[in-house]
């Protein structure tokens, strides 16, 4: 781990939940002035080089952000010393970090709306087989969840 911040968000494929939420935290550091690290990546490989899925992309665009360059990848015992905190976007992807997780890791792992004030142990629910309006309750969800652990980091925590 750097003498910064660094920051992984987890969800399944890598293409919906955590590239917005990879895009929503670097937005909400940039506003605080928080020098942090910041990827996404997902516990499958379906997905893994492919840009994020087309909806996403408009969701992130319509705020502002562009995120058509970012790239799927899949988690890796690496990532668990890279990384201050481990980032997931649902249950069942928090369980399985919890599984990758090498012996003696340090990252701290969470769901995301674990650090927003009344969520903790919320998931964000998983917009893919959903139409255009489940992305934009993901982007209020993760963009929620970016500015508090941003807050929190800016606290030292």
């Amino acid at each position: 781990m750097s003498g910064r911040p660094a920051i992984l968000f987890v969800c399944l494929g890598n293409i919906c939940r955590s590239p917005l939420a990879e895009a929503a935290f670097r937005l909400a550091a940039e506003r605080a002035g928080l020098d942090v690290a910041v990827d996404s990546a997902g516990t499958g490989s379906w997905h893994v080089g492919e840009p994020p899925d087309p909806r996403a992309v408009a969701v992130a665009r319509a705020h502002g952000l562009d995120i058509a360059d970012y790239r799927g990848r899949q988690v890796e015992p690496a990532d668990f010393a890279r990384f201050d905190h481990v980032v997931a976007l649902d249950h069942a992807n928090l369980s399985r970090l919890r599984a990758l997780r090498p012996e003696g890791a340090q990252a701290r792992l969470s769901l995301l709306l674990d650090h927003v004030p009344g969520r903790a142990g919320e998931a964000v629910a998983d917009p893919y087989y959903g139409g255009p309006e489940g992305f934009d309750t993901t982007w209020a969800d993760v963009t929620s969840g970016a500015r508090a652990l941003v807050r929190r980091i800016a606290e030292g925590g």
